[in-house]
């Protein structure tokens, strides 16, 4: 639990930054050097087998897919919104080359500049140019117009902090490969949460469309009861 002193330290630098944020470090996940990967069980062949489940739950499938494109401009529209709608913030993680995090919460109808403009306010060498990138596969990010929600940064999203240097330069060798990357202060918050819920954990998957499914009936012949004929007396 936070001290005084602590809370006071979050709420100065909040209202410093116009953002609450967390820093923590990334060593807890990364694996000891002589920890290799236990190798998985191998499956059975029955796992392999493709049963008449599978055939009429891709046919399902099918079928969903084929309303849903069938669906008019207006209810698609309709749908996005409502989806967009349900998401009230989107979690930005930022991952630092000596494996500090910072976390921050958004709006997604912010843009990522917000993003780019914290930072400038964090790292220890503001003067040097840094550019952002998600992985994987590693793609650059370069339009800072663009609201999270947009990005598909919305309910959250982990992207990767770099120094744009030349390789050959020097301070591409003294400071993008050592650190440190964020300000002294910024780091000694490291392990310290806010006291408000505004940040918390987060889903970082991505958002899964909702398809409508038509659900195909278990094609099994009826059993027919048998019958006592009219003439039949007993």
């Amino acid at each position: 639990m936070e001290t005084r002193q602590e809370k006071d330290k979050l709420s100065a630098i909040a209202e410093e930054l116009g953002h609450e944020i967390c820093v923590f470090t990334n060593s807890a996940n990364s694996p000891a050097p002589n920890e290799m990967p236990v190798p998985a069980e191998e499956e059975s062949d029955d796992f392999y087998e493709f049963t008449p489940e599978d055939y009429y739950r891709i046919i399902s499938d099918k079928i969903g897919a084929k309303a849903q494109i069938l669906k008019t401009h207006k209810m698609r529209e309709a749908e996005a919104a409502a989806r967009r709608a349900r998401i009230t913030k989107a979690v930005i993680r930022v991952l630092f080359p000596d494996n500090y995090i910072l976390e921050a919460n958004f709006k997604p109808s912010d843009y990522i500049q917000s993003l780019v403009d914290l930072l400038m306010k964090v790292t220890a060498r503001p003067d040097l140019p840094f550019y952002l990138y998600t992985t994987p596969p590693k793609v650059l990010i370069k339009d800072t117009t663009q609201d999270f929600y947009s990005a598909g940064f919305a309910p959250g999203a982990i992207v990767y902090f770099s120094y744009d240097l030349p390789k050959d330069s020097e301070l591409n060798n003294e400071v993008a490969k050592t650190g440190p990357y964020l300000r002294a202060d910024i780091q000694s918050l490291n392990g310290l949460r806010p006291t408000s819920k505004t940040l918390g954990p987060v889903n970082f998957e991505p958002e899964t469309t909702v398809v409508e499914t038509t659900v195909v009936p278990d094609p099994k012949p009826a059993v027919k009861k048998p019958t006592k004929p009219k003439w039949l007396k007993l």
